[in-house]
């Protein structure tokens, strides 16, 4: 197993379960014939960066950036060489001024990963160009799954849903336990009907240190 932290034992379950064989045969064809993302070896790489024990927060996006060297296999997150995208933008436009922070000079979200932030997509994978092209190969049914295994830890978390796609997961989460923070998707097309002012990285922590958590460091220069 190539997750080597408390995930894998969750993880490994899952994978043995017919669902995920045929998700995993027909994945290995299409990296076989197409142009996908992220790269094999990051597909998993938020729970290689975020063991299931550290997760305070989840920030949950729909599926990678399908563009070349964009997606890294964290939500929303790009490498750090590369231009960051209009939605990420906008979540570091809100993040200055929520927190009152410098604005981050890469859209490499990694920091935030280690911080406890788990940046999970629905879909894990992609086909270059076709965003959504890998929905109903079944990554649904798992990441499903991982948000009902993180509701049922002992420990408080704040689930992020930005989107009408991200909040219909509401329904998988115990608010009487957890805190769900919900606004319109950060994307220029509708990140002015809501997100903009909605202080999420702010009551996030609000909501940590209420429980007795350390917060999440949001910022990201260096």
């Amino acid at each position: 197993m190539f997750i080597h932290n408390d995930w894998a034992p969750i993880l490994e379950r899952e994978f043995e379960k017919p669902y995920m064989k045929e998700l995993f045969s027909k994945l290995h064809e299409q990296y076989e014939i197409e142009t996908v993302y992220p790269p094999k070896k990051s597909v998993f790489r938020a729970f290689e960066l975020t063991p299931y024990s550290a997760v305070k927060v989840v920030i949950l996006g729909q599926d990678p950036y399908h563009g070349e060297n964009q997606a890294n296999g964290l939500s929303f997150s790009v490498t750090e060489t590369t231009k960051i995208p209009p939605s990420l933008r906008n979540i570091f436009t809100e993040l200055v001024s929520d927190i009152k922070c410098s604005y981050p000079t890469s859209g490499d979200l990694s920091k935030w990963a280690r911080e406890g932030v788990l940046l999970l997509n629905s879909t894990l994978t992609v086909r270059s160009g076709q965003p959504m092209s890998h929905a109903s190969m079944g990554w649904e049914r798992f990441t499903d799954h991982i948000l009902s295994c993180l509701n049922e830890k002992d420990a408080p978390i704040v689930f992020i849903l930005w989107g009408n796609h991200a909040r219909s997961k509401k329904r998988l989460i115990d608010q009487r336990k957890h805190l769900v923070l919900e606004s319109v998707h950060p994307s220029p097309l509708s990140a002015h009907r809501g997100f903009f002012g909605s202080a999420p990285f702010s009551k996030t922590n609000e909501f940590l240190v209420s429980k007795g958590i350390h917060p999440i460091d949001w910022t990201l220069t260096k």
